[in-house]
């Protein structure tokens, strides 16, 4: 089943078998909508057994980076919640994927991120003499580069990247477009994929034209949200690195470092796309810790 399917049958049933007010019923509706938009990749509904415990989480920093309140946030995670316990009610899952996923709150507890050894070791991970491993290569490069979203990396189209002045045009949330540096390493790992992986990747579906996207698979089509999450995992594993990893944590690893190193807050926030700079200055928190422990460490009177 369809997550779209899945979700008109969970309104239906809240509307006809639990008798909810219409303006609950609106929330959840437009709650889940969000989630399913949120999934799917070349505007095709996901399996509903294909969905992940990261996928939701995702989803939930996604929406806590958007500015929402607590008690929105909170009612999103009701409402996927909701969904999925509908979902095994009726026997179609046995395996909830919200089961150990909470409402993220940024508070005190601020993102987690990746040292500088620990990046360098995960870009340097794929097997760069392969064709997926070239484009592994590229992706990594470029997301830790730019900071973007895992959603706006996969849905990159190949005419939105400038290598000659290093610049990539993002289609953010609400169809923003930001333009984005890329910096010389992922200019020259997408220029190498480019000239030798996407074509050869493409080779039994058209060739180089047979698809607009930057990133693609053997089977012709773009890489998903999904794929990548996937192929993320496995090089983590490769790499030995014992925290949580995921496209968010690149992200934020992004902004930190970039802080770290003088950034301007504003120029960090344009460059993430946050259209509020609280969300932004949550990082100069990740930043103060970070710089107050190296202090300790080093300082001969700390």
């Amino acid at each position: 089943m369809k997550l779209d399917t899945a979700i008109d049958a969970f309104v239906l049933h809240l509307r006809l078998e639990r008798n909810l007010a219409d303006n609950t019923v609106k929330s959840y509706s437009r709650d889940l909508a969000q989630f399913a938009q949120f999934l799917s990749d070349d505007d095709s509904s996901p399996m509903i057994g294909t969905i992940s415990q990261e996928d939701v989480t995702e989803f939930m920093l996604d929406a806590l980076e958007s500015g929402l309140k607590t008690r929105s946030l909170a009612r999103k995670m009701s409402s996927i919640k909701g969904l999925f316990k509908y979902l095994r009610t009726e026997n179609v899952l046995t395996v909830d994927p919200t089961a150990n996923v909470d409402t993220p709150k940024y508070g005190k507890r601020v993102p987690d991120v990746l040292n500088s050894d620990e990046v360098e070791s995960l870009l340097n991970a794929p097997d760069r003499l392969t064709h997926e491993g070239l484009r592994d290569a590229a992706m990594l490069e470029l997301l830790y580069a730019t900071g973007l979203r895992v959603s706006e990396l996969v849905n990159i189209h190949q005419r939105e990247v400038d290598l000659r002045a290093g610049y990539v045009r993002v289609t953010g949330k609400g169809g923003k477009q930001r333009i984005v540096p890329m910096g010389e390493h992922a200019v020259d790992m997408i220029e190498s994929y480019l000239q030798t992986a996407r074509g050869a990747l493409l080779a039994k579906h058209g060739g180089p034209g047979g698809t607009p996207y930057l990133f693609v698979t053997r089977r012709g089509s773009c890489m998903t949200r999904q794929g990548f999450w996937k192929n993320l995992k496995r090089y983590v594993e490769k790499c030995d690195i014992k925290k949580e990893v995921s496209p968010h944590k690149l992200r934020h690893s992004f902004a930190t470092h970039l802080l770290e190193n003088g950034a301007d807050l504003r120029i960090v926030q344009t460059l993430l796309g946050h259209s509020d700079i609280g969300t932004t200055q949550i990082y100069t928190h990740v930043a103060q810790q970070r710089l107050k422990r190296m202090h300790e460490e080093f300082h001969p009177r700390s």
